[in-house]
């Protein structure tokens, strides 16, 4: 199976799962979640792999023939043919892992151990920027602008001090006395002090509030939304 050769060859590079879909520049969970629920991967992926790990061999990925390493001499003198494979439809499509994050026990759980959860289901939209992952939206801070049962997808930031552009739109995570408070809100600067920021709703009925920075325990900038108007 095209699957289980992809996943020995990621064992034999001693990686992760997540850090393989950021050197192929795949959304996270894509790999991950074909293999381990037994999904096609798209075309795009099982390409990009080629184009980027220019060692593994195609014959032994596609056909299991040969080895699965082709030597430095070969990576040189053969070009990677493009397979074309039956999911070959959107092929510049990144595949968006949607998860359940009562089921991945809150945002800081679900970006620790991201290659533990696995979606619930893949979004592909056209012309979005690199995204990490998509959630559904709870409570009606931002509303109208999104309501519960939306979907918004995101871009983990890593550094809160360096990654934040001010008024933009975030899913933010907060400690507030030992619990995780999970929102959507614009992120603007504080007239506290620089150590803080303040949190800003769409709806009129929710105050803004000036959260500490170190109470920040995830954060990710809102790329995108999804609104599902009828069930059928």
């Amino acid at each position: 199976m095209l699957n289980s050769r992809i996943d020995k060859f990621i064992q034999h590079l001693g990686v992760s799962y997540n850090e393989f879909e950021r050197s192929i520049n795949a959304g996270r969970g894509s790999v991950s979640g074909a293999i381990k629920n037994d999904r096609n991967l798209g075309s795009h992926i099982v390409e990009s792999i080629l184009r980027k790990h220019t060692e593994l061999s195609a014959d032994w990925l596609f056909r299991n023939k040969g080895e699965m390493l082709i030597s430095t001499d070969e990576v040189l003198k053969e070009e990677v043919v493009q397979y074309r494979l039956r999911t070959d439809n959107n092929g510049g499509l990144q595949q968006i892992p949607l998860y359940n994050l009562e089921a991945t026990a809150g945002l800081v759980e679900l970006f620790r151990h991201v290659d533990e959860k696995t979606p619930i289901d893949f979004l592909s939209i056209p012309n979005l920027p690199k995204c990490d992952g998509a959630v559904f939206v709870t409570g009606d801070s931002m509303y109208p602008l999104l309501k519960s049962g939306d979907i918004v997808i995101y871009k983990e930031v890593i550094n809160i001090e360096e990654g934040i552009f001010w008024g933009e739109m975030y899913l933010v995570s907060v400690d507030l006395d030992g619990e995780e408070y999970i929102s959507v809100k614009y992120i603007q600067k504080s007239d506290i002090d620089d150590n803080h920021i303040k949190l800003v709703s769409q709806n009129g009925h929710h105050q803004s509030k000036d959260i500490r920075k170190d109470r920040i325990r995830a954060i990710a900038m809102v790329k995108a939304s999804v609104r599902i108007n009828a069930m059928r």
